[in-house]
């Protein structure tokens, strides 16, 4: 066994006396493994909930979409379009027409962002898995007889409202009374009255859903068929394509291929390109904790430096002693930086096994609650291997410099 890590192991597991001295190495360790352990633990916790976020993100946005690089809108019968069907890797195309709308019911009004879809949309999303009132029906049609034997048919809209736009305009169930969206009359100058400036349309809410709290106080889905109607497009004319894929497909490689298929009069998106502030927040949020935890981090390696100068101190009798013997001062530091990073790695893996287990009984017993009012019941974990290893890395790093300043600055 090398010496020096005879002697330093000596000084650190000694139970023959115990003084300050080892109350206060104790307390670094302790230090060190409470701030890694922490580090694991919140990181895990922001990987769960950005995942459930991103999940409930993923139910709404396709994988992919297309949208003109000029311009509003888009013709599904133009070159390129028409055939992105059968582009390998896409399994089905949704038509989607989105813009902004008042919208009026009984007294209460809002401004919403009025997303009318095609029968393919829940092919793309999982909207029709998500909502919490109502059944995911966009348009419906009667038929009655007439008189004339002549059966009179009626199209019927209804709407399926983000949660906080239902609560906001008063809807307390799905309800017989309809509801009134005005748009803006393309090409028209404002008018003086809500009839020459709004083309207006009529809805019954139809349900509500809950994803995320950016979705539900804005968004209100409908039948795209509606949507044209008040905004005065073509059967063919929309805003956007959406796509979902293949099993098995690689959202990069199809992504390329769609890119091809359209050319550069059209733009790509990923999810993460369809919501770009909430994923650069999200990761700057997570930075800036990491930061602020790896702070508390080197506030505790101060303990360190303070037992390890303590410690030579108090072996300054026994550092005498191995000088005498021979030993060189560069020798004798060795045995104290050894010390240091003995402590700091006990600390460090002691941190990670007791983060681990607090993680691991979290996801999967759920001891931490998060009430009912949320999308789950306990706060979700997500452990990650990258975590525990630059959670290691800077710990030991952070540690290791501590070391090597309060043993450069004490003679020996």
């Amino acid at each position: 066994m090398h010496l020096g890590f005879h002697i330093a192991r000596r000084y650190f597991f000694s139970r023959k006396q115990r003084t300050v001295i080892n109350v206060i190495s104790e307390i670094s360790l302790i230090g060190i493994a409470v701030s890694t352990a922490a580090l694991i633990v919140v990181l895990s916790v922001y990987n769960g909930i950005g995942e459930v976020t991103q999940t409930l993100f993923n139910s709404f946005d396709a994988p992919l979409v297309v949208q003109p690089a000029q311009g509003k809108t888009l013709r599904v019968s133009s070159p390129g379009l028409s055939g992105l069907g059968r582009v390998e890797g896409v399994s089905a195309v949704s038509q989607v027409v989105e813009e902004n709308a008042e919208m009026t019911y009984r007294h209460n009004q809002a401004i919403v962002s009025l997303r009318g879809v095609d029968k393919a949309y829940h092919l793309v999303t999982g909207l029709d898995t998500l909502l919490y009132e109502g059944t995911y029906r966009l348009v419906d049609t009667l038929q009655a007889p007439a008189d004339d034997g002549v059966a009179d048919t009626t199209v019927i809209h209804y709407l399926l409202m983000g949660a906080e736009v239902y609560y906001n305009l008063g809807v307390r169930e799905v309800s017989n009374v309809p509801a009134q969206v005005h748009i803006p009359k393309r090409g028209v100058a404002l008018g003086l009255t809500m009839q020459e400036a709004f083309n207006t349309g009529y809805a019954l809410p139809g349900g509500n859903f809950y994803i995320q709290q950016d979705i539900d106080n804005r968004y209100v889905v409908t039948d795209i068929d509606f949507v044209r109607y008040l905004m005065d497009y073509a059967p063919d004319e929309c805003t956007q394509l959406c796509l979902s894929l293949a099993p098995g497909a690689k959202p990069e490689r199809v992504k390329e291929r769609v890119r091809a298929a359209v050319g550069d009069g059209y733009r790509v998106l990923d999810r993460f390109e369809q919501q770009p502030i909430y994923y650069k927040v999200f990761r700057s949020e997570r930075l800036g904790i990491y930061l602020i935890l790896a702070l508390i981090v080197l506030i505790s390696t101060l303990n360190l430096v303070a037992s390890l100068s303590l410690l030579m101190m108090d072996k300054r009798h026994d550092v005498a002693t191995l000088r005498a013997m021979g030993m060189e001062g560069r020798a004798v530091r060795r045995i104290f930086r050894i010390e240091g990073l003995m402590i700091s790695a006990i600390g460090v893996f002691a941190g990670l096994a007791v983060g681990f287990l607090v993680c691991f009984l979290q996801q999967h017993f759920g001891i931490i609650k998060m009430g009912s009012n949320f999308v789950v019941s306990a706060f979700p974990v997500a452990m990650r291997t990258v975590d525990f290893l630059n959670t290691t890395i800077m710990v030991m790093a952070l540690s290791g410099l501590a070391v090597l300043f309060a043993v450069r600055k004490t003679k020996i």
